[in-house]
């Protein structure tokens, strides 16, 4: 299902495709550099602060374009300082943000590295079995400019609280496409935002500081594989075979651990890069040392770093987040078998921060 704004986002558009637009209006090239420095460098949140545009042309842009595509509707602190804000598109459809927030010894919260959790997708059709993201179905893709403004929405939020360096036009450090809904199944739109983000006329935000998540769309990783740019790659695994996989993840059955492993490792060959493995420990499902043993012989083999992370729980759900004991006992096998692993443990649960989890609290109570 596609969704057609009344006017389409300003995010959405390219250097290129701004300057064919002022061409059609009877408006100077040119101008389309100004626009981008207003937006992204300046990040104006008004036609009218563009000053240095004719108001003929403001008026005009005021017409064709959505300057705020999204507007946050809540905006919850954790007690770790992890931040989610739950937004609201054009059509009243819903998604998250999260901003994660990792502070360094000497400086304040407000210096803190930033991660950025974004989302494509207004729910999710892939129904893997701990996420509450696809509990609902999935309603639409987003938009370029609506999966950018997220972006700008936290911009606008840090400038608010922090100076900006003037050199800086991103306010933040790192970008996770992990959110909501299935990125590689919204792939062209998914492009066009990372290269709005990427572009130096846009945000300007080095490619190896991106990561996008999969569950697992073999096509379309070989296909981003082939992508001029060095984004990461994150691979929700998950289960370390099939059989595990099969329980939990409805794709593995289209795309089965021999088929998706070959597809990592060309991807990891083609960018020189390190794949993670994102793999959520769930109580008495996935979290036994023989799936410890097989997810260490896969991520040996790829030469990947394995993110374990304890499951958070989702109200409805029957899955549960392993013992501490369970977790260290799985990370420590990990370890030992010569594998390279992180355990995160949670962040931003007091707040519902995993992925769907606020937008679904929010429909249940209206």
């Amino acid at each position: 299902m596609k969704f057609a704004p009344a006017k389409p986002p300003i995010y959405g558009q390219t250097l290129d495709s701004l300057q064919q637009w002022l061409k059609s209006a009877g408006e100077p090239a040119f101008r389309a550099k100004q626009i981008m420095q207003w937006l992204y460098k300046k990040r104006a949140k008004a036609w009218d602060e563009m000053t240095n545009l004719p108001q003929s042309l403001r008026s005009t842009l005021e017409t064709s374009f959505d300057i705020a595509p999204s507007k946050r509707l809540l905006d919850k602190q954790s007690a770790d300082s992890t931040e989610k804000l739950l937004l609201q598109m054009a059509d009243g459809a819903l998604v998250e943000t999260v901003v994660i927030r990792a502070p360094q010894i000497g400086v304040g919260l407000n210096k803190s590295r930033k991660t950025i959790c974004i989302s494509t997708q207004v729910g999710c059709a892939y129904g893997c079995k701990f996420c509450a993201s696809g509990l609902s179905g999935w309603k639409r893709d987003l938009s370029a400019g609506e999966i950018v403004s997220q972006l700008i929405q936290v911009c606008h939020q840090e400038d608010d609280s922090t100076p900006r360096a003037e050199e800086s036009i991103a306010s933040f450090d790192n970008v996770v496409v992990m959110g909501m809904g299935e990125p590689l199944a919204n792939y062209e739109n998914l492009l066009e935002a990372l290269r709005v983000l990427n572009a130096p006329w846009g945000l300007n935000f080095g490619a190896r500081r991106i990561t996008v998540s999969t569950s697992g769309i073999v096509p379309k990783i070989l296909e981003l594989a082939q992508e001029p740019e060095q984004f990461r790659l994150a691979v929700s695994l998950h289960g370390a075979t099939n059989e595990v996989r099969d329980a939990i993840m409805p794709i593995n059955k289209r795309y089965p651990l021999e088929t998706l492993l070959p597809a990592i490792k060309e991807y990891g060959a083609s960018k020189g890069r390190m794949i993670t493995l994102e793999f959520i420990l769930i109580d008495s499902v996935n979290d036994t040392l023989d799936q410890a043993d097989a997810l260490a012989k896969i991520a040996t083999d790829l030469s990947a770093h394995i993110n374990l992370i304890p499951y958070n729980a989702v109200p409805g759900m029957d899955w549960k987040r392993p013992s501490i004991t369970r977790q260290d006992r799985f990370h420590d096998r990990l370890k030992n078998k010569g594998a390279r692993t992180t355990i995160r443990r949670e962040k931003g649960h007091d707040i519902a921060a995993a992925c769907g989890q606020l937008k679904l609290q929010t429909e249940s109570a209206a």
